[in-house]
């Protein structure tokens, strides 16, 4: 997977300034975003917000869009860095599948703002970087997928190779809904109920 950084030009030679330069603009845009909408913020906005003028933020990216692909590679990096923290150590694969989907729908529900802002406006980006946010998230669906598998390798899980793909997307699908439907589900579930039952159903399809 190519440097995100090598994807948004910038007239600043210290690589070591520009990223830290891009991700005080990350923190800057992301709430934006998230309140006003990528479509309705200006880049006037994320300017003040970024307290640098037009000029100043030119010089690190080209267009507001450059700056959505930037927060889309932040919250994408953020899920999968939390996810693999919590994956160090040697333990059964059935333990680690229960610890992962735990914790990979706890973090949604930590960032669920930020979860529908990724996929609400990932269309915005271009087909490049579409593409990088895309894989981004494939790799997420490798850390599940290779739970299973090794699982599988050990005897534990009783699917198809094929079937432990579909899974590893099925749980991803699993905890994105509980961002994207949190208006209904809250009304009948706990966070905690949510990932009790969810997992149950899952291991269930394991067995």
């Amino acid at each position: 997977m190519p440097d995100p950084k090598s994807l948004i030009a910038s007239n600043i030679k210290d690589k070591e300034l520009v990223s830290v330069r891009r991700q005080e603009l990350v923190n800057a845009a992301v709430e934006l975003f998230v309140r006003k909408g990528f479509h309705k913020t200006t880049v006037r906005e994320i300017a003040r917000e970024f307290g640098m003028s037009m000029g100043t933020l030119y010089d690190y990216i080209r267009t507001k869009e450059d700056i959505l692909f930037l927060v889309c590679d932040h919250i994408s990096k953020s899920v999968s860095d939390k996810l693999q923290s919590t994956l160090t150590g040697k333990k059964d694969p059935a333990e680690n599948l229960r610890n992962a989907i735990r914790d990979y729908f706890t973090i949604i529900d930590e960032i669920e703002d930020y979860t529908l802002l990724l996929y609400q406006e990932t269309k915005s980006l271009n087909r490049e970087e579409r593409k990088y946010v895309l894989d981004a998230e494939n790799g997420l669906v490798d850390i599940f997928e290779g739970i299973i598998t090794q699982g599988i390798k050990e005897k534990i899980f009783h699917i198809d190779k094929e079937t432990a793909r579909l899974l590893a997307h099925n749980i991803m699908v699993e905890g994105q809904m509980w961002a994207f439907r949190r208006w209904a589900l809250r009304k009948n579930f706990t966070l905690k109920q949510y990932i009790k039952l969810q997992t149950d159903l899952i291991t269930k399809a394991l067995r």
